[in-house]
């Protein structure tokens, strides 16, 4: 497989793992770099306990959303990579109909080791925001 074509997989099992609630699976991706958004700056295990403190799940054990990632520019130079990406979340939960919640953008920086591309930074902006209240806790 080429470099794209891993990284591109890499991007894609983020966003797989978080609409599966995986929150664990998503940890480890950052296990050897950082998730920076706007409520700091996380990496491994603390990834896996935002994702749990913030985000609500329902009966199927999943957030009942899709993260779409688009317009994705990858940039590969030896054993480093960054890239660009637009994301766009879908929720439908029991009530409400199919809307977008959020969409943003992402800024990527990967290294890759023995074991293939790793996130060594994934920052995350939010540039649009839709009805939030099914899909994030509220803050005290």
């Amino acid at each position: 497989m080429d470099d794209y074509r891993a990284l591109e997989n890499l991007l894609f099992s983020y966003a797989a793992l978080v609409d599966a609630g995986d929150f664990e699976g998503v940890g480890a991706l950052f296990a050897e770099g950082a998730f920076v958004g706007s409520g700091g700056t996380f990496r491994g295990a603390e990834v896996a306990r935002m994702l749990r403190d913030n985000v609500i799940v329902y009966e199927d054990g999943t957030p009942r959303t899709k993260h779409v990632t688009t317009n994705i520019a990858l940039e590969v130079s030896g054993d480093t990579a960054s890239g660009r990406a637009y994301f766009t979340v879908l929720q439908a939960v029991p009530g409400l109909p199919l809307q977008t919640i959020v969409a943003g953008r992402y800024a990527d920086r990967f290294t890759r080791t023995a074991d293939g591309w790793r996130f060594t930074e994934r920052r995350a902006a939010v540039d649009l925001v839709g009805d939030v209240g099914h899909h994030l806790r509220p803050r005290p």
